[in-house]
């Protein structure tokens, strides 16, 4: 679909690879809050390897605004929507709204979703070179919404110039908490645990003496030097870990596989060895600054082989934790939920999302919820800050 809205030709595109990688991802670059998860790269892959595609619920269509010049037309915004058969695999339930909707007859899918398929990580969605064109993109979205007579728009872990683009679209605000860990400075492990409390204090060291009195070590490997071995080791633990929970994996093998290619640099891997053998992986996402140096870190996926009591804790915030210190990363996001990150120095960190309902009854109706869930937030807020693993002052 091609329309002309004001200065801008609106295209909506079914396939991410029909924009070149490098104007997707030279316009991603000066967001307020890039992260490697909205990279070309990496939602291709979802689409490529069959994680994300209409198969899986998730149906890509790009929302694109182009700017003619004399050398041909530009991009100047872009988004990733998809029209979603279910609700999972978001991190922002709306269950409760679906079934709200069934309840009375009325169908809750497909729904239109800004964000990255699988992954919990706040950041950038609605990419623009300037607000203007981002809150040309805003429109052009909400239209496409209303002309393909979708019930619901949702946008998703959203930046801070994303929630001014949807405030001003009119978007109901949505707030929740994760756990982000904030580099002080400090020289080293035991200058990061000086810093808590005597109780947590000790509590990490007792964590940590279990995991090395049973023999585990740990190597960590950056993305590019990660051997077949590595790769098909992170496979194994990942797919392990959510059939042991009762599901099926979200992420196909392909999916790594484009990892491996196309972004190992944004790739660290914890591997726990007991002896010669590998028994469990921590992967963490990085994000790169302007000079390649690692600048926030990501938890994305832990699996193991064996069970050692708490390795889970030392290879998903220990072992990265003392990474990040060492090499002066400033943030390391711990992902969704988890208020047991508390304990190990990761602080309550709102996030947003913003959301429009087409039908004006439900649409009233969900806005007094989000009123009184903001307010439980808010308190929950103060709560988790009043129980801080720091020392008082």
């Amino acid at each position: 679909m091609q329309e002309v809205s004001l200065n801008y030709v609106i295209r909506v595109l079914d396939d991410l690879d029909a924009i070149d990688a490098c104007a997707w991802d030279a316009l991603l670059a000066i967001q307020d809050a890039p992260t490697p998860f909205m990279r070309h790269a990496y939602l291709s892959a979802m689409q490529r390897s069959g994680s994300a595609c209409p198969e899986t619920g998730w149906t890509l269509r790009v929302i694109t605004l182009w700017q003619a010049s004399a050398k041909g037309d530009t991009l100047a915004a872009a988004c990733a929507v998809y029209l979603k058969t279910h609700s999972r695999g978001e991190y922002v339930f709306d269950f409760a709204w679906a079934d709200a909707y069934e309840r009375h007859g009325l169908a809750y899918y497909p729904k239109a979703l800004v964000a990255c398929p699988f992954t919990p990580v706040p950041g950038s969605r609605l990419l623009a070179e300037s607000p203007h064109a981002r809150q040309a993109l805003m429109s052009a979205l909400r239209q496409w919404c209303e002309g393909q007579e979708l019930p619901s728009l949702h946008i998703l872990f959203a930046s801070d110039d994303d929630l001014k683009a949807c405030q001003q679209a009119g978007m109901l605000e949505r707030s929740q908490v994760q756990f982000h860990w904030q580099n002080q400075g400090w020289r080293d492990f035991d200058d990061f645990l000086g810093s808590l409390n005597q109780e947590k204090r000790k509590k990490i060291r007792q964590e940590r003496r279990k995991v090395q009195q049973a023999g585990v070590t740990f190597r960590a490997v950056r993305g590019p030097d990660m051997q077949a071995d590595d790769w098909a080791l992170l496979v194994r633990c990942y797919q392990q870990t959510y059939w042991e929970h009762g599901n099926p994996p979200y992420l196909q093998p392909g999916f790594f596989e484009a990892m491996q290619k196309e972004m190992p640099e944004n790739w660290l891997l914890f591997v726990a060895e007991h002896g010669s053998q590998a028994i469990g992986i921590s992967l963490i996402g990085l994000r790169l600054d302007a000079q390649g140096q690692p600048d926030v870190a990501y938890g994305r996926y832990w699996g193991a082989l064996a069970r050692v009591d708490c390795l889970h804790f030392e290879a998903c915030y220990y072992q990265p934790i003392a990474w990040c210190i060492a090499q002066g990363v400033k943030r390391f996001e711990g992902g969704a939920q988890g208020e047991h990150k508390m304990a190990r120095a990761l602080l309550p960190t709102p996030t947003h999302s913003a959301h429009w309902l087409a039908h004006p009854d439900f649409s009233d109706a969900v806005e007094r919820y989000l009123a009184r869930e903001s307010q439980g937030v808010s308190h929950y807020m103060d709560e988790l800050q009043a129980h801080s693993p720091l020392k008082k002052g």
